[in-house]
């Protein structure tokens, strides 16, 4: 009979698992808490069990693992995922000594997937207090088993944990981390909360009574804490305005859909609270961009001069080119928006300085003959900015009561209504008038700075700039005249019109001719003082 010996390499490689019993082993302790950590008997004890255990299978420990506090509700644990590094790079491991399976992992079919590749790799995991057989079919489905009654048991502590919380909410008691602005002056697990306001709560509070009545930039509120004593991130204070529980309520996850009256102290009231939301969530501020308007700057800006219809604008794809073009039914009023840019760039030019030289001399005109126009309107302005300036202290003392409770927020609300009525009609009559000396040197910096290369600004610029610049020249707009294609301004900025006025003026004697200053102060009063229109 022919031998078969020279088929043996044919034949084919065991599929089962092959584990080195004579390899050595390391052992994984931890526990779930700190508390657990700190106390270390546990440690110690599973620490014990697993070298004792060891022992008794002549088993050889090299390394010890963990000894410190890990959930094993994850497995992507620090000493436990530095474990399993270890093992897979030492080729002499062959077990995984814990005390019991539930230490190994929690997470039910994941911990027993680990397992089964660890295996795979000749590495079995024993547990010191659980022993089975984990190279049979039995002994490995047990295995499973204990990590899937580690799931079990873990389920149902959070079903526990979850529903102790739940009943703590609905009683109004905070859970987590407690909120900027308060203590809880009786901290501890499982002991009734005490969360009052602290000093950092009751400086916080101005910022929610600014937003409420002045209704500021949360940049402005940071600003103005800051000099109170409270540095806090600007980007934080819509989170704060949004919560809840500084009025006094109390809102979770845990019991989606339910609102509950906070055992805690409220910072403000619900009223303001209220108001404050939907300040936050008034829609239609500014206009949307999009890439037409990054194209057609003038658009809504620029009005017919027969209907006053607003201009808007389109794009002719196969040309690839923009057309502004007027809505008025029968109009035809289409017009290539590059012929209509070079237009306005020629209308800025009349506002743009003609030469640097002119730019002290143009200053000390206009103020003095903006100074002189308004003699009698400044000292009425600083009688009303006086005013203003009481007004705001004693709605600031008004805070300052309300926010240390000298006075009920009925109290509060009476006197800051009142004052607050007088400061806005101060503040209308002011605002009407249009006159601030006090910001009238750096309005004319500002206009002459942008007047020296005004329609260089507007060319260069994003959107942003153009619009904004637009707006500085011509408050108004502008109106368009499509037959003689012309713009119309309506209204020109003073300080603009003024530039325009006087650089005419003084560019007639560049060749040296001196003027006098009382003539130059004439031209400021006849172009700029009064409002500038159509030309």
């Amino acid at each position: 009979m022919q031998t078969l010996s020279p088929f043996k390499s044919f034949a084919k490689a065991s599929k089962e698992q092959h584990i080195n019993k004579d390899g050595k082993a390391v052992v994984y302790t931890r526990v779930s808490t700190k508390e657990q950590a700190e106390n270390n008997a546990s440690l110690e004890t599973q620490k014990k069990y697993c070298i004792e255990f060891a022992k008794k299978k002549k088993i050889e420990i090299i390394e010890f693992f963990g000894g410190t506090y890990e959930s094993a509700k994850s497995d992507e644990r620090k000493e436990f995922s530095k474990m399993l590094s270890f093992v897979k790079r030492k080729k002499d491991i062959s077990y995984i000594i814990v005390y019991s399976y539930d230490r190994f992992s929690r997470t039910g079919a994941n911990g027993a997937y680990i397992s089964e590749q660890l295996k795979k790799q000749g590495i079995v995991t024993l547990s010191a207090t659980q022993e089975v057989d984990a190279m049979t079919a039995a002994g490995s489905f047990q295995q499973n088993l204990y990590y899937l009654f580690s799931q079990f048991d873990n389920e149902l502590r959070r079903d526990k944990s979850v529903s102790g919380m739940r009943e703590k909410l609905r009683k109004g008691y905070w859970i987590g981390s407690i909120p900027f602005g308060y203590t809880n002056l009786n901290p501890g697990k499982g002991k009734e909360q005490q969360i009052v306001i602290n000093e950092e709560g009751k400086l916080l509070k101005y910022a929610f009574l600014w937003k409420a009545n002045e209704n500021i930039t949360h940049i402005e509120i940071a600003k103005r804490l800051e000099r109170k004593g409270l540095k806090i991130s600007y980007k934080k204070l819509s989170d704060y305005f949004r919560n809840p529980f500084y009025c006094g309520l109390v809102v979770s996850s845990h019991i989606p859909g339910e609102v509950v009256e906070g055992k805690h102290e409220a910072l403000i009231s619900k009223e303001i609270f209220l108001k404050i939301h939907q300040l936050l969530n008034k829609t239609g501020y500014g206009e949307k961009k999009n890439m037409d308007d990054e194209n057609l700057p003038l658009k809504r800006f620029m009005k017919s001069t027969v209907c006053g219809t607003a201009y808007t604008g389109y794009l002719v794809k196969k040309k690839g080119l923009y057309y502004y073009k007027n809505n008025r039914i029968g109009s035809k009023e289409n017009r290539n928006a590059k012929i209509i840019h070079q237009q306005f760039l020629d209308l800025l030019e009349n506002y743009a300085l003609s030469d640097e030289k002119y730019l002290a001399p143009l200053k000390e005109v206009m103020y003095y003959s903006f100074k002189r126009a308004h003699e009698a309107h400044i000292q009425e302005t600083m009688a009303q900015q006086n005013e203003l300036l009481e007004i705001s202290t004693k709605l600031e003392r008004l805070e300052e009561r309300y926010v240390f409770e000298e006075i009920s927020q009925s109290q509060y609300e009476k006197f800051r209504q009142r004052l607050g009525a007088e400061k806005l009609e101060i503040e209308e009559k002011l605002h009407s008038s249009g006159f601030n000396l006090s910001n009238l040197e750096k309005a004319l910096d500002l206009g002459l700075n942008y007047a020296k290369n005004l329609p260089e600004l507007w060319q260069s610029g994003n959107l942003d700039t153009k619009r904004s610049l637009q707006r500085m020249v011509f408050p108004e707009g502008i109106l368009y005249d499509f037959k003689n294609s012309v713009f119309r301004t309506p209204y020109v900025n003073s300080i603009f019109s003024c530039i325009g006025e006087l650089s005419k003026e003084m560019g007639k004697n560049k060749n040296g001719t001196s003027q006098n200053f009382e003539d130059l102060s004439r031209s400021v009063l006849g172009a700029g003082i009064e409002p500038a229109r159509s030309q």
